[in-house]
């Protein structure tokens, strides 16, 4: 899959610019670097939500893409009902709400949830459809180890099943070393460092990816 190089400026300062790039069908990519690095503007270009400085088509028209953005929404309808959003699927619906441990919510109303709860719920709603290109914007940010670790097992049992391209923003370093096959690493906008998360990760060549790690290390 080929993203087209592109760039986003607010404001006469350019917040992102990302070079052309190729990424692998089944892989998981995490996205790292401290706030205002670009990552969640990288993710709004990607779904489409932004428009970049060329305002040029970044992926083929026919790639399919999906997009949780960071703040989890609630449509005003119950649990069961937002996940048939994502598709009509009952036998796909009910597995989700399982896997995701939502399945006794289903009949509860989605603005009495909580932050996590919610975070479960707008995830299946997304996974209820299959996709080429799937991001997520800190999904477990809201959720406990417990939920955060089914969710990331769920997440790699999706991408093996649908051969999907996941992007996945996270502030985890422990996250990316779990889940992600490549890291990218942004800093001011720029991608620095790219590769394998053993690469990235554990023995970085960029200053800059150094002093990150030493600096947000967990």
């Amino acid at each position: 899959m080929k993203i087209n190089a592109f760039s986003k400026t607010y404001e006469g300062r350019k917040v992102l610019d990302m070079p052309e790039m190729e990424l692998t069908s089944g892989k998981i990519y995490a996205v790292i670097g401290a706030n205002g690095s670009g990552k969640s503007t990288l993710a709004k270009c990607l779904a489409g939500i932004l428009t970049t400085d060329q305002k040029q088509q970044i992926l083929s028209p026919d790639i399919s893409v999906g997009y949780m953005p960071q703040k989890s929404y609630a449509f005003r309808m119950n649990v069961e009902k937002n996940i048939f959003l994502g598709s009509k699927d009952l036998i796909r619906a009910k597995k989700l709400m399982k896997d995701l441990q939502i399945e006794h919510l289903a009949k509860k109303s989605a603005a009495k949830l909580s932050g996590g709860e919610t975070a479960r719920m707008a995830l299946g709603r997304v996974l209820m459809k299959t996709f080429d290109l799937l991001i997520l914007d800190e999904p477990t940010a809201a959720m406990d180890m417990e939920t955060t670790s089914l969710t990331e097992n769920l997440l790699m049992e999706y991408c093996r099943e649908t051969g999907c391209v996941l992007l996945l923003v996270t502030h985890s370093l422990q996250q990316a070393r779990r889940v992600a096959d490549e890291v990218f690493f942004y800093y001011k906008g720029k991608l620095v460092e790219s590769g394998k998360k053993e690469h990235v990760l554990y023995s970085p060549e960029m200053e800059e990816t150094q002093k990150f790690l030493k600096f947000y290390g967990e």
